[in-house]
């Protein structure tokens, strides 16, 4: 192991309940506990799972531009948020390449901004050419804010008794500041699984605390820790993208199927002349799902073909723990996109017949809209 890598204030906490650390995004971190990937899966579709997010970024950005500058930086409609409101966005070049996927948070004072691990120093310098042009401040939270993820149908009753909000009064992509086992903390009705769910963001001090504490009230209701790997067969199942994987700077919120994130009537913002060019001009390339016919494990960078063809990669791809069926994402060219034609996987020389279908593969989740 890496002894660059950093740790989470979790790290021996994980070791002690027998994950298995990889590198991820610069960080050691839990891939899967003893029960393995596919139990943890199925416990947060069934009951609830804990995960450990605190490698993700967090900045604040406050000031009398706030949100004028966020307007100009990111493609969805910052001026339509309110208070206690949270916003899936989008971080874009000028040529209309994604640089990142993120959450804006609306709080009282100021916004939060929830950004990938792997791409915080990226974004932050991003962000920063720009202030010159608005009256803003920006600082990065990132190492004094610990993040945690509770997962499931069962996780407000799991909560419940531990806070002093009302979480009903919570509706999905909004958030509340109170307390949670005693400790400070902003509580988001959010999540990356397609299951209801909290994500809890308290000082990284407490984030012991609050583990232990998340743990032992949901162990009666089958709350289990959960790792990287069952969130990333949960988030595939959901057709929620991965930056990385599905998103990069190569391809644009058009291709990548994100074009409702991209608020055109809100005004001008960076990569909007690019965008509207290709919109009239059409994709070259556009993110696709696709369910395999036969039995195979499909798995990122393997070919896809149309007629015999190879017209792509795959970008994400996994037997779907829920459905017991391969599932996967890839880019084909745009002028395939909406044609019928016979798709493809080449798994170890063979290629297994597939079907173009459209996400969330899984649509039984418990997540409140």
């Amino acid at each position: 192991m890496e002894t660059s890598l950093k740790k989470t204030a979790l790290h021996s906490n994980h070791v002690s309940l027998g994950a298995k650390m990889v590198p991820f995004a610069g960080y050691e971190m839990p891939v899967q506990y003893s029960d393995g990937i596919t139990s943890e899966h199925h416990s947060v579709r069934k009951e609830a799972g804990l995960f450990d997010v605190s490698h993700m970024g967090e900045f604040y950005v406050d000031g009398p531009d706030a949100c004028r500058f966020l307007q100009f930086l990111t493609t969805n409609d910052v001026g339509a948020l309110t208070i206690g409101q949270c916003q899936y966005s989008l971080l874009c070049q000028t040529d209309g390449g994604i640089i990142d996927d993120l959450l804006i948070y609306r709080k009282s004072k100021g916004y939060m901004l929830v950004v990938n691990a792997a791409r915080k120093e990226t974004d932050w310098n991003w962000l920063q050419k720009f202030t010159g042009k608005f009256e803003v401040e920006l600082k990065d939270d990132s190492e004094d804010l610990g993040l945690l993820a509770l997962q499931g149908p069962k996780a407000q009753t799991i909560i419940d008794s531990m806070t002093d909000l009302n979480l009903d009064e919570i509706p999905y992509y909004h958030f509340a500041e109170g307390k949670i086992a005693g400790i400070n903390a902003l509580i988001s009705r959010t999540g990356y699984t397609g299951e209801d769910g909290f994500e809890f963001y308290v000082d990284t001090g407490s984030m012991v605390i609050l583990w232990e504490n998340l743990l032992e009230n949901g162990r009666p209701h089958g709350l289990k820790p959960a790792g990287l790997g069952s969130r990333d067969s949960l988030r595939l199942e959901v057709g929620f993208a991965l930056y990385g994987n599905d998103l990069d700077q190569n391809h644009t919120p058009l291709e990548s199927g994100l074009d409702w994130l991209v608020k055109w009537n809100k005004g001008d913002f960076v990569g909007r002349d690019s965008l509207a060019r290709q919109k009239e001009e059409g994709l070259p390339e556009k993110l696709i799902a696709i369910a395999m016919d036969q039995r195979g494990f499909p798995r990122p960078g393997y070919s896809i073909t149309s007629d015999g063809v190879e017209v792509g990669k795959v970008t994400s791809g996994t037997v779907s723990p829920s459905l017991g069926v391969g599932i996967a994402m890839g880019y084909i060219p745009g002028v395939l996109s909406n044609s019928n034609t016979e798709l493809g996987i080449i798994i170890r020389g063979q290629t297994i017949p597939s079907t173009r279908t459209k996400a969330p593969f899984y649509k039984d989740g418990s997540v409140r809209r």
